[in-house]
């Protein structure tokens, strides 16, 4: 397969969602209201070529949160305004055996695993919090805006705040705090990562968005480069050999492409220099993955070998 789309695209989506919709394995997240609020059954996949096509099935006018799906980006954001040795001051890039949030991820030089999980997160939250505590918000939503090709907003039925207060990151804040891999003020850092968390997307957004990673870092549709091109493999790397936390061997193994999934339930994919895919389902696994959109991407993958040893 080609950058191009195959003719019966819509029909070969609207056969995934068929194929996968009995699954109804997992479960919501419960600690955000947004969760709470969701039908369990809502289903959509979306691919965005590089070129700017665009086919969609299922609920894809749903609105969701990035919540994880946003560190690659801010990860990236980091690296076009530092460079790769003052970021890699604050991070590794190393996989982890640990789940996602847990607050026992730091390395023997006291530094995140890697940037995407939450300590590392966080630490990419501080530095550009620490650089520009006034305009640091209106730069990451600047950085999504040029990644969706319209105007970031934040997602209205979910409160930042209460994201970025939580316990556990704040413990993992003073932890990265007390290791000195952070500045004082936890507050601004933890604020501005809830931010990032809680920018709203609907799944064809999510496509364009890996689009835009598999386009070189150029928005498919407005031309508006995102990320340096000389960052861009730094973040496709981590994506592939840590996006999906602790079952990142699996997913390299089944469905070999660059990803990222958050706990609202979208996963995005990155086909290198062809395309964007992203799935939205919101029950979840023990990894805090969606169930159906692993299952998806592993018959998706398949059938149009797409991953990165295939071709």
């Amino acid at each position: 397969m080609d950058r191009k789309l195959p003719a019966d695209a819509q029909a070969f989506l609207q056969g995934l969602l068929e194929r996968h919709r009995a699954n109804e394995e997992g479960k919501l997240t419960d600690y955000l209201p947004e969760f709470g609020a969701t039908d369990p059954g809502t289903f959509a996949v979306a691919v965005a070529t590089v070129d700017g096509e665009l086919a969609c099935a299922g609920d894809h006018g749903h609105a969701f949160t990035l919540q994880s799906m946003s560190k690659p980006f801010i990860y990236g954001l980091a690296l076009d305004r530092f460079g790769r040795a003052d970021v890699h001051r604050k991070v590794s890039v190393e996989p982890t055996g640990e789940a996602f949030n847990s607050i026992i991820e730091l390395e023997e030089d006291h530094l995140p695993y890697n940037p995407m999980i939450n300590s590392g997160a966080i630490a990419m939250s501080a530095l550009l919090h620490h650089a520009a505590p006034e305009g640091a918000a209106e730069q990451i939503m600047a950085m999504f805006g040029a990644y969706l090709g319209r105007e970031a907003r934040l997602h209205e039925a979910v409160d930042a705040g209460a994201l970025g207060g939580s316990h556990r990151n704040r413990a993992i804040a003073h932890l990265l705090r007390h290791f000195e891999v952070i500045g004082d003020d936890i507050e601004g850092a933890l604020s501005l990562y809830a931010r990032q968390c809680v920018v709203a997307v609907d799944t064809a957004d999510l496509a364009m968005m890996a689009a835009t990673l598999a386009n070189g870092g150029v928005q498919p549709r407005t031309g508006c480069r995102a990320i340096g091109r000389d960052h861009l493999r730094d973040v496709l790397t981590l994506m592939f050999t840590c996006g999906m936390y602790d079952s990142s061997g699996a997913w390299a193994y089944t469905v070999g492409l660059p990803a990222k999934s958050g706990v609202s339930g979208g996963i995005l994919a990155v086909v290198p220099g062809r395309m964007g895919l992203a799935v939205y389902s919101p029950r979840l696994d023990a990894h805090g993955h969606s169930v159906r959109g692993v299952e998806v991407f592993r018959s998706w993958s398949a059938q149009w070998r797409l991953g990165m040893f295939d071709r």
